[in-house]
C-alpha cells in the first residue's frame, strides 16, 4: 500500500503563535532601525521642505512592510530554523535598502528598490504558511504591486521616480480603503493578533529607535572642543528621548488590555489603526533626532527656523501619534497629549531668538510637566500612577 505523504509546512500547526517577542524578531528590529537612522541623517543634511518630503515618502514605503513583519509572527512564529533563516534574508533586504537610502533619489535608487523587493518577497513566502484564506491573495496583490512600482522607480529618473514611488505608497495605504468597506474589513479580520506580542513588538521598536538616536548624537559630539553648554546639551539629549519613552510606555499596559478585550475580528481592525498611528510616532523620533543633533552641535547659538521646527515638530508629531492610539482604542483622553504638542510648538521662538540649548531645555520641561500632570490625575482618580 502506497503511503501518501503530505507536504511539510514550515510552521508547527499544533503550536499556537507565541505571545511574546522572540530574539530573532528583536534582531530584525535592530536592522530595521538602521533605516530610521538613515532618514535622520538625510534630514540633518537637508531640512528643507523637499528634504522632508523625500523622508516622508521613503518612510511611508518602508513602514508598511515593517509592520507586515509585526503581523507575520502572529501566524507564523519564527521557531524553526528555516523560518529564522528567511527572516535573516528579509533583514538583508532591509539592510540593502538602508544602504541605498541616502542617495535613493539619485544613483542608488535601484539598490534601495532591490532591497525592498527582497523584504516583500520573503514576507509573502512566509505568509503562504498562514491560515488567512483569500486575504493572502489581496496581500500579494497590494504588496507585490507596490514592490514592482518601487523597482520600476529604481530604473526611472527624476520626476518619474518620485511618481512611481508615490504610486507605490498610495497602493499600500489608500487603494485598500477604496475597496468596498465590508470586503476590506472582512479581509483584515482574517488575521490573528496576539495583543501581548503586538504591543511588545512596537514598544521594542520605539525603545531601539530612541536609543539609536541617542547613540548617533553622542557619537557626533566633538570631544576635542567640549564646552559647558555642549555637555549640558548632551544631558538634555538623553532627557528628551527619555521623556518621550516615558510618555509612550505609560500607555502600553492600557493598549494591551484594550486589544485583549476585543473580539478577534475587531481586534485585527484595531491593530491596523494602531499600526498606522505609529507612522507619526516613529516619524516624530526621526525628525526630533535631527533637531536634537543640531541643538547639541551648537547649543550656544540661535537655531534656524528649520532646526527649531525639527526639534519641536518632531516631538509634537510623536505626541500626536500617541494621541491617535488613545483615540483609536478609546482608552484614555487625548487632550493632554494634544495640548502638550501645541505647547512644544510654542517653544520654537526660544531657539530662534535665544539659543538652541535653551530651546531643548524648554521642550524637556514641557514634557516633564505633562508627565507630572498625568501622575497627579491618576492619583486624583484613585488609581495607581501608570509607569513604564
Amino acid at each position: 500500500m502506497t503511503q501518501v505523504r503530505t507536504p511539510r509546512q514550515w510552521r508547527d500547526t499544533h503550536r499556537a503563535a507565541a505571545n511574546r517577542v522572540t530574539m530573532v524578531e528583536i534582531f530584525f528590529d535592530l536592522v530595521f532601525v538602521l533605516t530610521l537612522t538613515q532618514l535622520t541623517r538625510m534630514l540633518e543634511a537637508d531640512l528643507s521642505l523637499a528634504g522632508v518630503g523625500r523622508v516622508l515618502l521613503l518612510f511611508g514605503i518602508l513602514w508598511w512592510m515593517f509592520d507586515g513583519y509585526v503581523w507575520l509572527p502572529n501566524h507564523v512564529p519564527p521557531q524553526q530554523p528555516v523560518q529564522k533563516l528567511l527572516l535573516f534574508a528579509a533583514m538583508a533586504g532591509f539592510l540593502i535598502a538602508a544602504v541605498g537610502m541616502p542617495h535613493a533619489f539619485g544613483e542608488t535608487g535601484l539598490l534601495f528598490a532591490m532591497g525592498y523587493l527582497v523584504a516583500i518577497c520573503v514576507h509573502l513566502l512566509m505568509f503562504t504558511q498562514a491560515d488567512v484564506g483569500r486575504a493572502l491573495g489581496w496581500l500579494a496583490a497590494y504588496n507585490l504591486g507596490s514592490a514592482l512600482l518601487v523597482l520600476a522607480g529604481g530604473f526611472a529618473h527624476g520626476t518619474f521616480r518620485y511618481g512611481l514611488w508615490l504610486a507605490a505608497l498610495v497602493l499600500q495605504t489608500v487603494i485598500p480603503y477604496l475597496v468596498p468597506r465590508l470586503s476590506w474589513m472582512s479581509l483584515v479580520s482574517s488575521f490573528r493578533i496576539e495583543p501581548t506580542h503586538f504591543v511588545e513588538r512596537h514598544g521594542l521598536l520605539v525603545i531601539i529607535a530612541l536609543g539609536e538616536s541617542i547613540v548617533a548624537i553622542a557619537v557626533g559630539v566633538d570631544g576635542g572642543h567640549l564646552t559647558a553648554g555642549i555637555v549640558a546639551a548632551v544631558v538634555l539629549a538623553l532627557a528628551l528621548p527619555a521623556a518621550m519613552w516615558w510618555a509612550y510606555f505609560t500607555d502600553a499596559g492600557i493598549t494591551g488590555a484594550a486589544l485583549a478585550a476585543a473580539e478577534p475580528g475587531p481586534r485585527a481592525r484595531l491593530a491596523l489603526r494602531t499600526g498606522f498611528a505609529h507612522v507619526p510616532l516613529m516619524l516624530g523620533v526621526v525628525i526630533a533626532a535631527a533637531g536634537i543633533h543640531s541643538a547639541v552641535a551648537h547649543p550656544d547659538h540661535p537655531s534656524s527656523w528649520a532646526a527649531a521646527l525639527a526639534l519641536a515638530g518632531g516631538v509634537a508629531v510623536f505626541l500626536a501619534g500617541i494621541a491617535e492610539i488613545r483615540h483609536s482604542l478609546h482608552t484614555v483622553p487625548v487632550r493632554t497629549r494634544l495640548v502638550t504638542a501645541v505647547a512644544v510648538l510654542a517653544m520654537m521662538p526660544i531657539g530662534v531668538a535665544v539659543n538652541a540649548g535653551l530651546h531643548l531645555a524648554a521642550v524637556v520641561a514641557v514634557l516633564v510637566a505633562m508627565l507630572a500632570v498625568d501622575r497627579h490625575a491618576a492619583r486624583t482618580l484613585g488609581s495607581p500612577p501608570s509607569a513604564p
